[in-house]
């Protein structure tokens, strides 16, 4: 990767430590093999379990017969679905209470790899065996695979008590979008399939659970990150909540695959609490590929946008069904992010959005690297490309003509989103100045005319939306049963007798953004210390305030907050400490470089340790009412956000925090075996004050990574019986460092007027835009052949077949 920084027009705070290229504090300790992850968790008596997972779609379960499993010695007990009946409530579920979900099966099996029954045994490989040694009886019944059949009268339903497979409907409509079509002097229309893949980090999803000290459960987990939701575990295990203690462990990796990932850890809680031993759960790569509740999108696109003949937008018509598998654990969520921005960085007012999930017969969906606003942006980018190409217009220049200028922010968009900031032109042009477009123009030209070669130039510019309010979860719902508004996020900082600070984070994730890093740069920022001498440790949900943790690009403007918070509180205490002492008004001192001095003259000061050793040591040297020790907390509640409108006329505001990118990609396309290759590909994001730009360049690269790998490789597929046919990294296909182009990263900033330090989210990075991009370039290396990628991943068997029936028809 080649890292580009774009020099600021406009003037910004000077920082010492903010917008510096730092290392992650947490890599030494994660480089030598001293990251702690669950499966180096060793406790006494501890067990492991296995999953037997169904072998069939869809199926009544019959009898699950654990003699001989039992027989096995090391094999101390086999649970069914029956078992979890009895003892449990169905897990978490954000979705409609006629779709309830347990972490086994409950008399039928909805989809290939569903937990049927779990084994317990003093190892793995013991548990392994007794799973092998498992008989069960299934009744087939008709497998559902299609998300159109799905909706047809007469298809087999999966859940009885649900009655349909439709999990939820409804058409949203802004402005007047007959109208607005009814005006444009073009109408472009297209049928869009986007397949289903999901994040593959390095670490699956694991839990160790037992019973400890008063009978209170304690959940070892890397897949949790709202502290404050841990009763709905508790909820489902039918514990008391004082009863369950969460403990967050370190997560190789997530991309979204362990937000809430729920299902893991409440299993293990089960388990422990029906042995009365502690018991470790981590999925294999089966289990994950095949059972993990995070596959992602798979949606199916009827969409229509209007143009004036200028190229302008006048509306956009979306009806969109959604294959959501057999379960819908977050609801529609996905949609709302996609509500979120959904005119992209365009100005048109007039939408319509139909929305159908249905069931199928299939893992179902839950968080993976843009929670479905990537998805929208695609679609977006498609249409907008093909009026282009129909309109004789450059991309660059219909897009520059829709654009939100810079002094129209904040800007509501229809839906009742607002975008906080933003300078889409000053992020295109920045991206154009990073490559040569003329000569790439020209090139393509002569490659193809001299030697054959077939180059295709993508362009693309899209939305990166950071900071949920929870409210897009429910407001789908003209009644919703939990219209929770919080998510806040906290941290305690202390400093010491010795004036070493230690800093407390209250979320239950550790994975995302490199949150021990990014927090202790607030640290070091506010009160003038390195950020390598701040400690970081994690609460449990026992001692937790309420923290939400990473997810939809929100934990560096979140913990910021959080932090910058409880920093303000503590060095409003050293102050009011250095003005008793040194006997001059408070408003008269500032803290500068870990002291606090005289305005004008520092000379007169006192240091941390001198000021902490009063704090803790000489309670009668404190100001009148003042309490011992240096300790504050701060919960940070989300920055901006307003309740949607009672008929949904308006959502409200819950994603304003928005980034912008522009990506250009040069791609060579070979038609005869349809491979691509990377001749030039250039990145540029908005993601307001950028914390630390080593970090950002990573989450471009490995989003763009990730977005590679949606669009051209990876897809979670089952075939039309209903069978799992990606169940390896043979089938499922991980883009590998010989796939993945050199990316030049260039950085824009338009600082957020809402957040601190104007921090936008970045998190899901390049992964918002490499699809529509790359989808641009391939439509553009093969236009003579009529290519028009309108599903992803696009196969180079596809590409074949379409060079060859245009070479035919000639």
């Amino acid at each position: 990767m080649t890292a580009v920084t774009d020099g600021e027009a406009n003037e910004k705070p000077a920082y010492t430590y903010i917008g510096s290229d730092r290392k992650r504090v947490e890599d030494p300790r994660l480089l030598v093999g001293r990251g702690g992850y669950i499966a180096d968790l060793k406790m006494q008596g501890l067990t492991h379990a296995a999953i037997l997972r169904s072998p069939v779609p869809h199926a009544r379960i019959v009898s699950v017969d654990a003699t001989e499993a039992l027989k096995i010695p090391g094999v101390i007990a086999v649970l069914t679905g029956e078992d979890v009946t009895k003892h449990m409530n169905p897990c978490m579920n954000f979705g409609p209470p006629t779709i309830p979900q347990y972490p086994i099966a409950v008399d039928k099996v909805r989809y290939v790899g569903e937990a049927v029954a779990a084994v317990v045994a003093e190892d793995r490989y013991i548990a392994e065996d007794g799973v092998e040694a498992l008989v069960v009886e299934f009744e087939d019944l008709p497998a559902v695979t299609d998300p159109m059949k799905a909706l047809e009268p007469g298809s087999a339903v999966l859940h009885d008590e649900h009655g349909t497979n439709l999990g939820y409907e409804r058409t949203f409509e802004f402005g007047d979008i007959s109208e607005a079509l009814g005006r444009a002097d073009l109408v472009v229309e297209d049928t869009l399939h986007w397949g289903r893949s999901a994040g593959m980090p390095m670490e699956t999803s694991g839990a160790v659970a037992r019973v400890g000290l008063n009978g209170v459960l304690e959940i070892h987990c890397n897949s949790l990150n709202f502290s404050y939701l841990q009763f709905l575990v508790a909820t489902a295990l039918k514990i008391p909540s004082n009863k369950l203690t969460m403990r967050p462990v370190p997560a190789g990796g997530s991309f979204g695959s362990k937000f809430t990932a729920h299902k893991v850890p409440t299993l293990a809680g089960f388990l422990a609490l029906r042995t009365g031993r502690p018991v470790s759960y981590v999925e294999d790569r089966l289990d994950h590929l095949m059972n993990s509740d995070h596959h992602a999108s798979d949606r199916y696109y009827d969409a229509k946008m209007g143009f004036t003949s200028e190229g302008i937008i006048t509306g956009l018509d979306i009806d969109v069904v959604d294959d959501y598998g057999a379960y819908l654990q977050f609801g529609v969520g996905t949609h709302g992010n996609a509500f979120s921005q959904a005119v992209g960085p365009y100005t048109f007012r007039d939408l319509r959005y139909r929305l159908r999930a249905a069931l199928t017969n299939k893992c179902q969906q839950g968080a993976y690297r843009g929670f479905g606003s990537e998805v929208h942006n695609w679609v977006l980018e498609r249409l907008i490309d093909k009026a282009a190409q129909e309109l004789g217009l450059l991309p660059e220049e219909i897009r520059r003509r829709n654009f939100i200028q810079p002094e129209q922010f904040p800007y509501k968009i229809p839906g009742g989103n607002l975008y906080d900031s933003g300078d889409y032109p000053k992020v295109l042009d920045t991206a154009l100045g990073m490559i040569d477009l003329a000569y790439w123009r020209q090139e393509k030209a002569r490659l193809r005319e001299e030697e054959g070669r077939y180059i295709g130039i993508g362009l693309a510019t899209t939305q990166e939306r950071s900071v949920f309010s929870s409210t897009e979860f429910w407001f789908w719902f003209d009644e919703p049963a939990f219209p929770i508004t919080s998510s806040p996020e906290s941290a305690t900082i202390t400093i010491d007798p010795t004036g070493a600070f230690q800093l407390l984070l209250h979320c239950q994730a550790m994975w995302g953004n490199s949150p021990e890093t990014v927090s202790t740069t607030i640290v070091a920022e506010e009160f003038g210390i390195e950020p390598n001498t701040v400690n970081v440790s994690y609460a449990d949900t026992a001692r937790a305030l309420p923290g939400t943790g990473p997810g939809g690009s929100r934990y560096t403007v979140m913990v910021a907050g959080a932090v910058r918070g409880a920093a303000r509180k503590l060095k409003k205490k050293l102050i009011d400490i250095a003005a008793h002492t040194l006997e001059v008004s408070a408003e008269d001192l500032e803290l500068v470089d870990a002291r606090v001095q005289v305005v004008g003259a520092p000379e007169r000061s006192l240091g941390l340790p001198e000021l902490a050793a009063s704090a803790y040591f000489f309670a009668l040297n404190l100001p009148p009412g003042m309490t011992s020790g240096l300790e504050e907390a701060y919960t940070y509640d989300h920055p901006y956000t307003t309740l949607p409108s009672a008929d949904r006329t308006d959502l409200g505001v819950f994603y304003p925090i928005m980034g912008h990118a522009c990506h250009i990609a040069v791609m060579e396309v070979d038609p005869d075996t349809g491979q691509t290759s990377f001749l030039d590909y250039v990145a540029v994001h908005d993601a307001g004050t950028v914390v630390n730009p080593k970090s950002l360049g990573g989450h471009v690269t490995g989003g763009a990574a990730q977005g590679l790998g949606s669009t051209l490789y990876e897809e979670l597929a089952y075939d039309e019986e209903g069978q799992f046919t990606s169940s390896t990294f043979l089938d499922y296909l991980v883009p590998t460092a010989n796939e993945v182009p050199p990316f030049r990263i260039g950085h824009v900033e338009t600082p957020s007027p809402f957040t601190e330090y104007g921090i936008k989210g970045g998190g899901e990075g390049g992964r918002m835009v490499t699809p529509s991009v790359v989808s641009a370039a391939i439509d553009d290396a093969l236009r003579e052949y009529g290519m028009r990628v309108r599903e992803l991943p696009v196969k180079p068997s596809e590409i074949v077949a379409t060079v060859q029936d245009s070479i035919a028809r000639r």
